[in-house]
């Protein structure tokens, strides 16, 4: 699977018990890099996708659920043990540091930084875009 999360500097993942996903240029860019096919999400992020159009599927399990090739947006979940179906892994950066709550639970070291590109977002007028594939021992 292809996860998509969105962090800040310190890999918080939400800040005072807030989402730090909410700009639309990036669930645009998920839903396009989704091409039509399944994006698997919770119901906690079902709000940030309510008015666009895709092949979305809200699930309280869809990280057991989804399959090789399918993409989840993962808000509030640990992901340390599904690490090993994931097959790419991209981190939108808000290049700032808050007070978060809910951090990412993966670490980083073990994972191949493949491409590093700069956005600019409705919300934050730089978001850094990061993919990265797990390293095979």
């Amino acid at each position: 699977m292809i996860v998509f999360v969105c962090l800040d500097d310190n890999n918080g993942m939400l800040f005072c018990g807030r989402r730090q996903s909410r700009d639309r240029v990036i669930t645009q860019d998920i839903l396009t890099q989704c091409g039509g096919r399944r994006l698997w999400i919770d119901e906690y992020s079902r709000k940030l996708f309510e008015d666009m159009e895709g092949n979305i599927i809200t699930d309280k399990d869809f990280l057991r659920k989804a399959e090789q090739g399918e993409f989840c947006f993962v808000e509030n979940q640990k992901l340390e043990w599904v690490k090993g179906k994931i097959e790419k892994l991209v981190i939108y950066r808000w290049n700032r540091n808050y007070p978060e709550n809910f951090s990412l639970d993966l670490d980083l070291t073990q994972w191949n930084l493949e491409n590093s590109v700069d956005m600019i977002g409705n919300s934050h007028e730089k978001i850094t875009k990061e993919t990265y594939r797990y390293q095979v021992s």
